[in-house]
């Protein structure tokens, strides 16, 4: 899968389109001059965790057939000096036992995206294409 972002000086907004195979987003680093309709690019980080904690919850529960309702994550971040810190909060609707309750926490930190983050990431940068637009 290939995520693309990309801007263009003429739209005279400071937000990007988002595309992936099979969607698309918009993404604003100045929610003040994008009006603060869109995600800014840490809030999609956030995101992925909560999605992909949820996703992976979900499956899990449903598996071992937990009596829950629904559950729902918040992911909210924080930069300091210690640098960036993520706390994710899970709220499950129904009944578990404190065994169950453990092994919720447990699979969250299971989670492929926590997994990612947790881990070692490399960032490698390939090439730098400039393309004259004026020709």
């Amino acid at each position: 899968m290939t995520t693309q972002a990309q801007w263009a000086a003429a739209s005279g907004k400071t937000a990007c389109e988002v595309t992936f195979d099979h969607g698309w987003l918009v993404a604003d680093l100045d929610a003040e001059a994008g009006g603060g309709r869109h995600p800014a690019p840490h809030d999609l980080l956030d995101a992925a965790l909560a999605a992909c904690t949820t996703l992976t919850l979900e499956l899990y529960i449903k598996r071992k057939g937990f009596d829950v309702d629904s559950l729902r994550v918040e992911v909210a971040h924080a930069k300091g000096a210690d640098g960036y810190r993520m706390t994710r909060t899970i709220h499950v609707a129904g009944r578990l036992s404190d065994e169950q309750k453990a092994a919720v926490l447990r699979i969250a930190e299971a989670c492929p995206v926590h997994k990612t983050l947790t881990g070692k990431i490399a960032i490698v940068t390939e090439a730098l294409q400039v393309v004259d637009a004026a020709s």
